[in-house]
C-alpha cells in the first residue's frame, strides 16, 4: 500500500513537471537574503590603489591624491616636471599634532580628515574636521582651527520642473558700475549711480507681457538686452503627504510641473541703448513656437549679441546674432533634424572670440561631431572631426594653438562605448589619440593643460592611473594600478561583457552578465534584466566597480542578472538613437531579447523560459512595458516609480523624444492605455511624494489594470520620493522574483527577527 502511494505521488509530480505547471519546492531560507545583503560588507576595503582623483596644486602643475593601501590611506604629492612621487606629509607627526589641537586621537592611515587642499608652495594644507576648516603648517606641524566649513551640498526634495520666475531677480549693475538696470511696473529702467536718477527704457511692458529681471549688459556698459515675456498658465500637480513626520494630520502640497503639450512662456530679446535712452526693437516673428530662448552672449567689441533659439519639438535649433545698432537678425547656426536634436545631451558651443569663430557640435552627418563656423557670416569653414564614431565631450579648446582636446568613443577596436581622449587642429588635421590602454578613460588636466592624469579600467579589469603629456600623450609617470586580489578572494564574480547582434543582424549590442558567488554551470538559472532605456544616455557600466550595485545582490539569491544597451539609447550613431523617436515603448526590446537568447545559446544554464525584468523611472516604464508588449519573453516584471504615460511626465524629457505637438504615438507607448495587454506577473511600486515623476502615473496604471480585471501587486510608499523603494521595496522586488521565477516561497518576514 505504501509503495502504491509513493508511486502515485511520484507519477503526479512527473506529470506536473512535464506539463510545465508551477510546483513550489519550498521556501528560500532567510540566510540566502542575509548573504546577499552582506556582499557590500564582504567586499569593503578589498581594492587597493588605482583610482587616482588628482587635486591640482596652484598653477605649477603638481597635484595631490589619496591612495588606499593595505596600510590605510596614503597622501601622495606628484611633481610632473621633476617626475617625483612622495608622501605628502608625515602622518605620525600629524596624528600627534592633531590630538594636541583637537583632543581626539588619530591613527596614521585612518586620519579622520577630508577635503585636503595644499598651498601652492606645499608648506601647509587645509582640511575639514568636525564641521570646521583647519590649517596644518608643515614647518612645525602646528594645527590651527579656522572658520566653520561650508555645508556640503545635498540634493533635497527640489521641484525643478516648472519655468523660471522671470519677475524676481536682483537689479543688474553695468560692468563700469555707472548704471543699474531693474524692472519697475513691468518695464525696464536704469538708474544712474552718479546722481541716482531713474530712466525708463521700455513702454510696452504690462501685466500680460512684462519684462524679465534677467538682463545682460554689453561689455562697454552702453547697451542692455532684456527679455519681454509672454507668460503661460502654470500646470500644478497636487500631493497629499499622508504621514508627515512632524504632525499627525496629512499635509497638502502643490507644485508647478509642466507636462507635454502645455503652453510655454515666450521670451523675446529686446535691445536698449543707454546713451540715447532708446529701445532698439528686435523682430519677435523670427522666434515662433519657442521651447527656449537663452544663452545671451555679447561680442567683445560690443557690435552684437547672440542667443540660442530652441524651437518647440526640438527639430530646429539656431544661434542667432543681433546687430547692436539696428537690432537686425542674422542666423549664424541653423541646426535641423527630421527626428530630434539632442540639445540636452550633445550640445556643445565654444566661441573663439579672437578669431571670430564658433566650434559647434552636430549629428548632421549621422554621428556627433565638431564643426568650425565663421561667427559673423554663419558659414561652416570646415568639419573638425569626422568618421563613424562619436564625440562624447570637449575637454578644452586651445585658441592660441588652434587645437581641441576632446573625448570620443567608437574610434578604437572593441567596445564602442569606451572613451578615449584625442587632440585635433581646428582645421580637422593632426588627429592623434593621447590615451593608451583598452578600457574606459577619465582624464584630469593640469591648470596649464600641459599634463593630465589618465585613469582607465573595464568592468572586468581594475583601474590603472598614469601621468601623461597633453601634447602627444606620452607617459610621464606610472602612478597606480589597483590590486583586486583580496576582492577576488571573497568569491565575488566580476561581470562578463557580452556582445550579440541586434535586430538588423548587423549592429553589435553590448551588455554585461552578473553571476552569483556560488555559481554552478550545471544548474539552470532564471534570467533577470536590470533595464533602463532612457534615450538621454547609455547605461551599461563601462568602468570598474567592485560590485555592480543591486545586480550582484539580486544574483546572489540564485539568478543570472544582465544589463543591456539596446537601440534607442544614446552614444552610438544617430540612426541607432532615432529608434526611440515617438516610440519609447520600443525600449530596444527586439535587441535585448536577441541578446539574451544569444547569451543563453552560449551559456545553456541561462533559462530563457524564466526571464524577469526590473527598473525605476524610465526603467519602470520599460519594465512594465516588457510584460505588456513582450509577454511571450518577459514573464515577471517589477516597475518602480515609472513614467508609465509620457503625457503625465515632465515636459522637457518627454517632448525631447516623443515630439510635439502631442500625437497618438503618446497613447501607443502608454502603459496605461495598454494595461489590458498584461500577461505574466507585475509588481508596481511608487512613492507618495515622488518629485520627479508624477506619482499618479503609476496610480493610473493601477486603475487601468483593475478595470481590465488583471491580477497584479502594488506597493505604495507613504512619504517616499522618486525611489526604487528603499530597503522595503528591495525586499519586495526580491521576494517577487523568488516566488515567480524560482518557484520558491520567500521567508515569512513577520516571523523572522530583524
Amino acid at each position: 500500500m505504501v509503495r502504491k502511494v509513493i508511486f502515485t505521488l511520484t507519477l503526479i509530480l512527473l506529470i506536473l513537471i512535464d506539463t510545465g505547471l508551477s510546483w513550489s519546492q519550498g521556501s528560500l531560507a532567510p540566510e540566502r537574503y542575509t548573504r546577499a545583503d552582506s556582499l557590500g560588507r564582504l567586499i569593503s576595503d578589498k581594492v587597493y590603489g588605482g583610482n587616482v582623483r588628482p587635486v591640482w596644486i596652484g598653477t605649477a602643475g603638481s597635484f595631490f591624491y589619496e591612495n588606499f593601501s593595505q596600510q590605510g590611506t596614503e597622501y601622495i604629492i606628484v611633481n610632473p616636471l621633476r617626475q617625483t612621487r612622495r608622501q605628502a606629509f608625515d602622518q605620525k607627526r600629524f596624528a600627534v599634532a592633531f590630538e594636541k589641537a583637537t583632543g581626539q586621537k588619530a591613527e596614521p592611515g585612518k586620519l579622520p580628515i577630508r577635503n585636503i587642499t595644499f598651498s601652492e608652495r606645499q608648506i601647509s594644507f587645509a582640511f575639514v574636521y568636525d564641521g570646521y576648516n583647519w590649517i596644518c603648517n608643515l614647518r612645525d606641524y602646528s594645527i590651527v582651527k579656522r572658520d566653520m566649513a561650508s555645508p556640503e551640498r545635498t540634493r533635497g526634495q527640489g521641484w525643478a520642473w516648472g519655468f523660471r520666475d522671470e519677475t524676481t531677480g536682483d537689479p543688474v549693475a553695468s560692468p563700469d558700475k555707472q548704471w543699474t538696470a531693474f524692472i519697475k511696473n513691468y518695464n525696464v529702467y536704469v538708474r544712474s549711480e552718479a546722481d541716482k536718477k531713474e530712466y525708463k527704457l521700455s513702454y510696452d511692458g504690462a501685466l500680460g507681457e512684462y519684462y524679465s529681471t534677467q538682463m545682460r549688459w554689453s561689455p562697454d556698459s552702453k547697451k542692455l538686452v532684456a527679455y519681454r515675456v509672454k507668460p503661460a498658465e502654470k500646470r500644478m500637480i497636487y500631493y497629499i503627504e499622508s504621514s508627515p513626520e512632524d504632525q499627525l494630520q496629512p499635509r497638502h502640497h502643490a507644485y508647478e510641473y509642466q507636462k507635454p503639450g502645455d503652453a510655454i512662456p515666450q521670451k523675446y530679446p529686446q535691445l536698449f541703448d543707454v546713451e540715447t535712452m532708446s529701445h532698439i526693437k528686435v523682430d519677435d516673428s523670427q522666434v515662433p513656437n519657442q521651447y527656449a530662448i537663452n544663452f545671451i552672449e555679447w561680442a567683445k567689441d560690443n557690435s552684437a549679441f547672440t542667443f540660442e533659439y530652441n524651437r518647440r519639438g526640438h527639430q530646429v535649433y539656431q544661434v542667432i546674432r543681433v546687430d547692436a545698432v539696428t537690432g537686425s537678425y542674422n542666423i549664424i547656426i541653423n541646426e535641423t533634424s527630421l527626428t530630434f536634436i539632442d540639445y540636452s545631451g550633445k550640445k556643445y558651443r565654444y566661441d573663439a572670440s579672437e578669431s571670430g569663430e564658433i566650434i559647434w557640435a552636430s549629428e548632421r552627418d549621422g554621428w556627433n561631431h565638431l564643426y568650425l563656423y565663421d561667427a559673423l557670416g554663419g558659414n561652416v569653414k570646415n568639419q573638425i572631426t569626422k568618421g563613424n564614431w562619436v564625440v562624447r565631450g570637449v575637454s578644452f579648446a586651445d585658441e592660441k594653438n588652434r587645437q581641441v582636446v576632446f573625448e570620443a568613443s567608437g574610434m578604437e577596436p572593441g567596445d564602442p562605448y569606451f572613451i578615449h581622449y584625442y587632440r585635433i587642429n581646428f582645421d580637422g588635421t593632426g588627429l592623434i589619440r593621447i590615451t593608451e590602454g583598452e578600457g574606459n578613460h577619465e582624464a584630469s588636466f593640469s591648470p596649464d593643460k600641459k599634463f593630465f592624469v589618465d585613469t582607465w579600467s573595464r568592468v572586468d579589469s581594475p583601474p590603472v592611473s598614469v601621468l601623461r603629456r597633453t601634447e602627444d600623450g606620452t607617459q610621464v609617470m606610472f602612478l597606480e594600478k589597483a590590486d583586486i586580489t583580496g576582492l577576488l578572494a571573497t568569491g565575488i564574480r566580476l561581470p562578463e561583457v557580452f556582445v550579440a547582434k541586434g535586430r538588423d543582424g548587423i549592429t553589435d549590442i553590448w551588455g554585461i552578465i552578473v553571476r552569483p558567488t556560488d555559481f554552478d554551470p550545471a544548474k539552470k538559472y532564471p534570467v533577470i534584466e536590470d533595464i533602463y532605456a532612457g534615450p538621454h544616455s547609455s547605461f551599461v557600466p563601462k568602468s570598474f566597480r567592485p560590485m555592480v550595485g543591486g545586480m550582484h545582490q539580486l544574483a546572489e539569491l540564485g539568478f543570472i542578472v544582465v544589463k543591456i544597451d539596446g537601440m534607442g539609447t544614446s552614444n552610438r550613431s544617430k540612426a541607432f538613437h532615432d529608434v526611440c523617436w515617438k516610440n519609447l515603448k520600443d525600449a530596444g526590446f527586439p535587441d535585448r531579447i536577441l541578446w539574451i537568447r544569444a547569451a543563453a545559446e552560449k551559456y545553456p544554464y541561462m533559462d530563457v523560459e524564466r526571464v524577469g525584468v526590473y527598473g525605476t523611472s524610465a526603467g519602470g516604464q520599460n519594465a512594465a512595458g516588457a510584460v505588456l508588449f513582450h509577454p511571450d519573453f518577459y514573464k515577471v516584471a517589477v516597475a518602480s516609480c515609472g513614467c508609465h504615460d509620457n503625457r503625465m511626465d515632465k515636459m522637457w524629457w518627454n517632448e525631447q523624444w516623443m515630439g510635439w505637438p502631442v500625437g497618438e504615438e503618446y497613447a501607443h507607448s502608454s502603459n496605461v492605455d495598454n494595461a489590458w495587454r498584461l500577461k505574466g506577473k507585475l509588481l508596481l511600486l511608487n512613492g507618495e511624494m515622488d518629485n520627479n515623476v508624477d506619482p499618479t502615473s503609476t496610480m493610473q496604471v493601477v486603475n487601468a489594470l483593475i478595470k481590465a480585471n488583471k491580477e497584479f501587486e502594488y506597493v505604495f510608499l507613504p512619504g517616499a520620493g522618486h525611489t526604487s523603494g528603499g530597503p522595503y521595496g528591495e525586499r519586495k522586488r526580491r521576494d517577487f522574483f523568488v516566488k515567480h521565477l524560482l518557484g520558491l516561497n520567500p521567508p515569512d518576514w513577520n516571523m523572522v527577527e530583524k
